[in-house]
């Protein structure tokens, strides 16, 4: 059994996805970071870096329990667990994981910084959303491109870097994409959700409630790392 430590986020929803596209079975603990419970000792215990999603898996290495953090390296223990969505041929193998890499260094990052600053950053952000939606744009083209020649993202097999960059671009409304001008991820976003693990993620997200639109400013603050949280 899988403890799996999770809210609603895309990279919540990767781990999800691979959950069920394998069958595994697993303990759904709702971590509500909107109300700052990322930060209590139990789950720091966990992750150091008080993030989510993180799973301890008890039928780990050894038959031994085993906590995994950082949504690519979970993608890939759980591939290697089960033998399953990741290529054996060493080829495609390592397609997949520089391709899940472009997911976790550039789309991930890019995607969530555009949130930010067009929903959370103090407005006007004119720099902030001028760069990052041409960030956003360019990688939307980048996943087009790569589509038009291949069914799925690592090449002809569905993948973990196929699970791991579906709930990315699926998020276009939210920001703001135009799926017209990418017709071919359009069609990759749909041939992926009309997969029944998809069709049970998406029937489980609405019913994890958390405190995101009522948060406290001072919860958004920690949440954020800005006011009295900052650093710099």
């Amino acid at each position: 059994m899988i403890d799996f430590y999770a809210l609603t986020s895309p990279n919540v929803q990767k781990i999800f996805l691979m959950l069920e596209e394998c069958g595994l079975k697993y303990n759904l603990k709702p971590v509500d970071v909107w109300a700052g419970q990322q930060y209590s000792p139990e789950f720091l215990k966990i992750n150091p870096l008080a993030k989510v999603p993180a799973i301890v898996d008890h039928d780990g290495p050894a038959g031994k329990p085993y906590t995994v953090i950082e949504s690519g390296a979970i993608l890939i223990y759980l591939a290697e667990k089960t033998g399953k969505f990741i290529p054996h041929d060493p080829v495609k193998r390592y397609d997949t994981i520089q391709w899940l890499m472009v997911q976790m260094a550039n789309v991930g990052p890019m995607f969530g910084q555009l949130v930010h600053f067009s929903k959370f950053a103090p407005q006007p952000q004119e720099y902030g959303h001028s760069r990052y939606r041409t960030q956003v744009l360019k990688l939307y083209d980048l996943y087009e491109q790569r589509l038009k020649t291949n069914p799925y993202v690592a090449g002809s097999d569905y993948t973990i870097a196929d699970i791991a960059v579906w709930p990315w671009l699926r998020n276009h409304a939210l920001l703001g994409v135009d799926l017209g001008k990418f017709p071919t991820v359009a069609k990759y976003i749909e041939t992926i959700g009309a997969r029944e693990a998809a069709k049970k993620v998406l029937a489980i997200l609405p019913t994890i409630k958390s405190s995101r639109d009522n948060a406290t400013d001072d919860n958004k603050d920690k949440f954020f790392s800005r006011g009295k949280y900052a650093m710099a």
